[in-house]
């Protein structure tokens, strides 16, 4: 029962991805966020919804249960994209709430008609297990604690280094997303991709180094780099054997 209620939600969200990056057109979202609430192709839109709905729902459940479902889905996806209407179209943050919206909205009414609530239970013992909030632990620990460990321990180098030329935070958002990568290498146990990820970045800013005004600045990177790949290594290995020993 519960692999069968899994293909339902799993149906259900490939239906919504379906239904607001294929079926949409460039066209119609423009009209929506011209015109609002009295846009048809906001009502066009949240129809092919409910149609994608219906067709999930009707393989396996009811004609009253898939027409409910997909009712509750169409009204609920024009509501939430009415307001989006509203929110400047640029921000991601409007973006990713009107995604986790519709999700959200997708989980609720397939827990409500076809799950039989066994997954709830599954869910959170997953969740509460030692060894998800180990791998939790470890990545909240290479995100922001790490980024201002290696700030610190950078400052010594940093005033002499000319960094005008850069975008404004890159270099921290950088970090962050290589150290995730080495992380989830590291608990993958595949150390070959770190090897590449690492040869790569060196590779890019040594091709700087022809440019004697570059070289403090690409020095200093290499140096911030080498250092969070080992904070991150060394983090993953510790994780990687306590995750084995639970």
């Amino acid at each position: 029962m519960i692999g069968s209620s899994l293909t339902t939600l799993l149906l259900l969200l490939i239906a919504h991805l379906a239904g607001d990056f294929l079926l949409q057109s460039a066209a119609w979202v423009r009209d929506k966020n011209a015109r609002r609430q009295r846009s048809r192709a906001l009502y066009l839109h949240a129809g092919v919804h409910g149609a994608l709905t219906w067709l999930v729902f009707i393989s396996s459940q009811s004609l009253a249960t898939a027409s409910l479902g997909a009712a509750f889905i169409a009204v609920t996806h024009l509501v939430i994209d009415a307001f989006k209407s509203h929110a400047p179209a640029e921000h991601v943050r409007y973006f990713v709430i009107d995604q986790a919206l519709h999700v959200s909205v997708l989980v609720i009414i397939w827990a409500w008609l076809v799950s039989d609530g066994a997954w709830l239970g599954h869910a959170v013992a997953w969740l509460l297990h030692p060894r998800t909030l180990l791998v939790a632990l470890a990545y909240l620990i290479v995100m922001r604690p790490f980024s201002i460990l290696i700030a610190l321990i950078m400052r010594r180098w940093s005033h002499g280094v000319d960094n005008s030329g850069t975008l404004a935070d890159a270099g921290a958002r950088i970090g962050m997303l290589e150290r995730f990568l080495v992380l989830t290498f590291v608990l993958a146990d595949q150390l070959v991709p770190i090897g590449f990820l690492l040869a790569a970045k060196s590779v890019l800013r040594f091709g700087d180094l022809r440019e004697d005004r570059d070289r403090k600045l690409t020095e200093y990177v290499l140096l911030g780099t080498m250092l969070s790949f080992s904070l991150t290594l060394t983090l993953g290995i510790l994780i990687a054997h306590w995750y084995a020993a639970l």
